[in-house]
């Protein structure tokens, strides 16, 4: 798996939902396959299957959050330069293409959503505001098409 960026916020949550995950989720989880194997025959047990499969994907999710800490760079201080774009920068932003005016918190992928203002490093519009300073005007092709932005502010 390839370095995975987080700030510091997305890396605790990865660690508690991971906490969650073996520590309540996996329980939870015997516990059904124990009320499912007491009901008999295993052969045609629907309940025993179902629980089986939520085991599967409980682990499967279990390996995939510990691969991604593992290979994870928790960007502390990210915006040390607040005049430059860098992974876990907010940048304030004037769309000259909509004439709104947009923050958006630049994170890595694992954290990214849209609906939160958490656009990844690696969507089009974050590997083009990354290096750029306050004040300068890009202009990113997305998959709407091209956009033109202008930095108007940087912060931590």
């Amino acid at each position: 798996m390839a370095e995975v960026y987080l700030t510091p916020e997305g890396k605790k949550e990865l660690d508690d939902k991971l906490a969650y995950l073996k520590n309540v989720r996996r329980t939870e989880i015997a516990e059904l396959i124990s009320e499912a194997r007491a009901q008999g025959d295993l052969s045609e047990n629907a309940e025993y299957d179902a629980a089986k499969d939520l085991q599967a994907k409980n682990e499967y999710e279990i390996a995939d959050l510990e691969a991604m800490l593992k290979n994870a760079i928790v960007i502390e201080n990210a915006a040390a330069d607040s005049n430059t774009v860098v992974v876990g920068s907010t940048v304030m932003l004037h769309n000259y293409t909509s004439k709104k005016d947009v923050e958006y918190k630049i994170v890595g992928s694992a954290e990214f959503d849209p609906f939160k203002g958490l656009i990844s490093n690696d969507s089009p519009i974050g590997k083009g505001l990354i290096g750029h300073k306050v004040g300068e005007t890009v202009q990113i092709v997305t998959p709407g098409g091209m956009i033109k932005l202008k930095i108007k502010g940087i912060k931590a």
